[in-house]
């Protein structure tokens, strides 16, 4: 069985004083499991907050949610991996459709983001996902096929640290999800697209995001095709996601 993924997308909220209350009473809430990884990913702002609080759980991680590909420079605002690598970060999350299709980010650069963590060690967490006219088009797969293309050519060895997460643009924040039948079919395009760049598909980590919580996590957890969740609002409650992250 592959091992799961279980990500908290925190986005802006929980600066470091709100962060060290919720893993205060995260921490006393959920035990460690040996079948799955809990990784947090708050705003930069609190990350080594959050890393300093989950150092010692070897299943607890944490990253941030955009990075550079220079690896320094006159970029404002931005942090690159040389810097996370020094704070002792898992990865980052890249290409999530908020930073698409709100700040611009383009194929191309979500690809040099993704390049520059492999390249040091790190982890992308990788997003791809259509909007609801892709969707209604019958163009899910041309649009995620699209934005994994980007990675085409990587060394089979770093595509295998990747995790891909299928986060569909219109489920994001809105209430709708994916079915398990819906998610699965892309999830299994996906190992397809690894298989064909000669990777193991059953190495590759592919969770499920969008709109996910805890009335409709079990049933997209068993589904065998997603491999965990990346998870927005529902993981800003400590109990809550202690409970989300301990489904079967």
């Amino acid at each position: 069985m592959r091992r799961r993924l279980f990500a908290a997308n925190w986005k802006m909220h929980h600066g470091p004083g709100a962060a060290r209350s919720f893993l205060g009473t995260f921490l006393e809430q959920y035990a460690r499991r040996t079948d799955r990884d809990v990784w947090f990913f708050p705003p930069a702002i609190s990350f080594t907050t959050v890393l300093d609080l989950v150092r010692g759980r070897p299943d607890l991680g944490a990253g941030v949610q955009n990075v550079h590909w220079e690896p320094k420079g006159a970029f404002t605002g931005e942090i690159s991996v040389p810097m996370l690598v020094e704070a002792g970060a898992n990865g980052a999350i890249v290409g999530h459709s908020e930073r698409r299709h709100g700040f611009g980010e383009t194929d191309e650069e979500s690809g040099n983001k993704a390049r520059a963590l492999l390249a040091a060690g790190l982890v992308p967490v990788f997003c791809v996902g259509e909007k609801l006219e892709e969707r209604e088009a019958g163009e899910t797969w041309a649009v995620v096929r699209r934005q994994l293309n980007v990675l085409d050519g990587l060394p089979t060895r770093q595509l295998a640290q990747l995790v891909v997460a299928y986060e569909p643009v219109w489920a994001i924040g809105t209430g709708r999800n994916a079915t398990p039948a819906d998610a699965a079919e892309v999830h299994r395009s996906i190992r397809g697209w690894f298989e064909k760049q000669g990777v193991n598909p059953d190495d590759v980590t592919v969770p499920y995001g969008g709109s996910v919580n805890l009335r409709n996590g079990a049933d997209l957890l068993a589904e065998p095709e997603i491999d965990g969740v990346l998870v927005g609002g529902a993981s800003l409650d400590p109990t809550g996601w202690a409970q989300l992250i301990s489904l079967r």
